[in-house]
């Protein structure tokens, strides 16, 4: 990271020596196009060494807590949709055996429908992002966004929408990301570094019918705060303020835990921008939990961390896991020092808004990051939407994907490859169609697994 750091610095000390046109730029785009054409994104093509679903499920259970893991198996069984949520790898060497455009983003790494979600700025503003890093690389811009198209299919099907339904919603998301990087590519430098995720951008995707489930989602979203966390999880006996256990959960601690965790904050202070570190200091630790959280990563180390502030106030922090991304062993990348910080810096480069304490620490030799917890986070199900609201959720998470992809990447040279996209539209809804096929086929070998005894598996 520190190499690559340093080679940036060195390409920007060159690039600010020349002025480069506009249409020099989005030049450069149409001879990567020339030479990987549109059509060519249609084709799916499986990993040559592609494990079996068992072999992979097991192999990504490797260092996760044993007690957790038939919880993980029994959540992706559950629809082919949530069997995608947690096998971000297994699509990574898929992708990889794939056609490269020749750009790199920084990805989310993981941006299937669930990871957009809502969540509060330091103004109190409630936007919309790819709220999920865990995974995230430089890698082909591409990536994303056919895992994003697959996804909407795949939890189009789990909601009874049609196959054509599922198809015009993946084709409208790639068209959505194209408009907005060609809108993106014509603004001030600085404007388009600032764009935010607010209801705006359902005008602009021409996505106006999701006005009502982005109006209610973000009406929840405002009241998902710590206060509300601590309301209904905690329990205040005196002075001794504590987490209420709801196995499995939320779950207490063991002192020895409790212990090594409060220990990481100093550490996790250090990496907050030095504004925060005054916010932070003025609260104090009152308790540790554990908490079970999402799919791909259920059965590893998540902690709630309880602060309390001025008086009453109460502050949630999560101290989640970080390990390698999954993308990692099919991307030409420099191993990470700390996935943590490689967690937070994908992050505040890829959102408009990054939480203000967002960090990364080490606890007991394994790398996490720390973050608010329920920063008045909200969501909008993409499997509870009808043909019509798939259709503009897509097309605004496809321009929410663009505006983060522009942050990394150049939108002008995404702009030029992407120009006359038609054929990519098609090619990219192609793609998503039959790799959600692949996914089912993929679920339904976890299933059969599962029925026969040889993957554990705990059904909620």
């Amino acid at each position: 990271m520190a190499a690559m750091g340093e080679r940036k610095r060195a390409e920007a000390a060159v690039a600010l020596g020349r002025w480069v046109a506009p249409e020099e730029v989005r030049a450069r785009g149409r001879e990567l196009r020339a030479a990987v054409g549109h059509q060519s994104h249609r084709k799916v093509l499986l990993a040559a060494d592609r494990p079996s679903v068992v072999e992979y499920v097991e192999r990504t259970n490797e260092g996760r807590l044993p007690d957790l893991v038939p919880l993980r198996v029994g959540r992706m069984i559950a629809s082919p949709y949530s069997f995608l949520r947690g096998s971000a790898g297994l699509m990574a060497g898929d992708l990889a055996a794939g056609v490269r455009s020749g750009l790199t983003a920084q990805l989310c790494g993981d941006a299937h429908a669930a990871n957009f979600g809502l969540f509060g700025t330091p103004e109190g503003q409630i936007i919309m992002d790819v709220n999920d890093f865990d995974e995230t690389l430089p890698g082909p811009w591409e990536w994303d966004l056919k895992r994003l198209a697959t996804s909407l299919v795949l939890a189009g099907r789990e909601g009874g929408v049609s196959d054509k339904g599922c198809r015009d919603a993946a084709e409208d998301a790639v068209r959505a990301y194209r408009g907005a990087v060609r809108h993106l590519a014509g603004m001030p430098f600085l404007e388009s570094w600032g764009a935010l995720g607010d209801e705006s951008v359902l005008s602009k995707a021409k996505a106006d019918d999701l006005t009502g489930a982005f109006t209610k989602a973000a009406a929840k979203a405002r009241k998902n705060t710590s206060a509300r966390v601590a309301a209904r999880w905690t329990r205040r006996d005196g002075e001794h303020w504590r987490f209420v256990p709801d196995p499995p959960v939320l779950t207490r601690v063991d002192d020895a835990t409790a212990r090594a965790v409060v220990g990481a904050l100093p550490a996790y202070v250090d990496t907050l921008r030095e504004s925060r570190f005054n916010l932070i200091m003025r609260y104090g630790v009152v308790d540790v939990a554990f908490r079970v959280v999402g799919t791909g990563s259920v059965g590893l180390r998540n902690y709630l961390i309880l602060l309390r502030g001025n008086g009453d106030e109460a502050l949630v922090l999560q101290a989640k896991e970080a390990r390698r991304s999954a993308l990692a062993p099919f991307l030409d990348v420099p191993e990470a020092k700390h996935e943590g910080k490689r967690v937070v810096h994908g992050a505040r480069l890829v959102q408009a808004e990054t939480d203000i304490l967002l960090g990364w620490t080490t606890i007991e030799g394994r790398p996490f990051i720390v973050r608010q917890f329920r920063n008045r986070k909200g969501e909008i199900d993409a499997t509870a939407l009808k043909r019509d609201d798939l259709d503009d959720y897509g097309r605004f998470a496809g321009a929410l994907l663009a505006r983060a992809h522009s942050r990394s990447l150049d939108p002008r040279l995404l702009a030029g490859y992407c120009a006359d996209g038609e054929e990519l539209d098609e090619a990219f809804a192609k793609y998503a169609l039959d790799y959600a096929d692949q996914t089912c086929a993929d679920h339904e070998a976890l299933v059969a697994a599962v029925r026969s005894g040889r993957v554990p598996a705990l059904v909620e």
